[in-house]
């Protein structure tokens, strides 16, 4: 006798899966202007995730009610050092750092291409891949990664 089979939704690749683990990391973002997730992975396990934020304890654009950047109506992209908050990228990282977990070797996986700041800090910190959902406006960022040898997917 033959089973029924039930009608299960398209199982989502691991790509699909640990991007949409960023999309909802990011939903916790403080920020007006951008909410960015980052997922941190080795082996098929994540290691470590990020959301754009204030530093742990200082109050964040949610709270002050307003965010600098934008007040001054700078563009994104633009003068990062006037923005409260850290980027998800720096918080993956951080939060790896935190708990004693290595990131030579993972794949980060991105709601956002990553600005040129956050490229470097990526580099050093030996990831060997970045899989993105969403573009930025940062050439540079881009050429510097490829430079490094870190493979870039971005996902549709």
């Amino acid at each position: 006798m033959k089973k029924k089979q039930k009608n299960f939704a398209k199982r989502p690749t691991w790509d699909e899966y640990f991007l949409e683990v960023a999309n909802l990391v990011a939903k916790r973002s403080t920020c007006h202007r951008r909410h960015v997730g980052a997922v941190l992975v080795k082996d098929k396990r994540i290691l470590a995730t990020g959301y754009n934020g204030a530093p742990s304890g200082l109050k964040d654009c949610l709270e002050i009610g307003f965010c600098v950047r934008e007040k001054l109506g700078i563009p994104s992209g633009e003068r990062h050092e006037l923005c409260r908050a850290l980027h998800a990228e720096q918080n993956v990282i951080i939060q790896a750092a935190l708990h004693g977990v290595g990131t030579r070797g993972s794949i980060l996986y991105l709601t956002n291409q990553p600005c040129i700041i956050c490229a470097k800090m990526l580099i050093n910190a030996a990831i060997k891949e970045i899989v993105i959902a969403g573009d930025y406006p940062d050439k540079m960022a881009m050429d510097f990664l490829k430079e490094a040898g870190i493979k870039i997917r971005k996902l549709k």
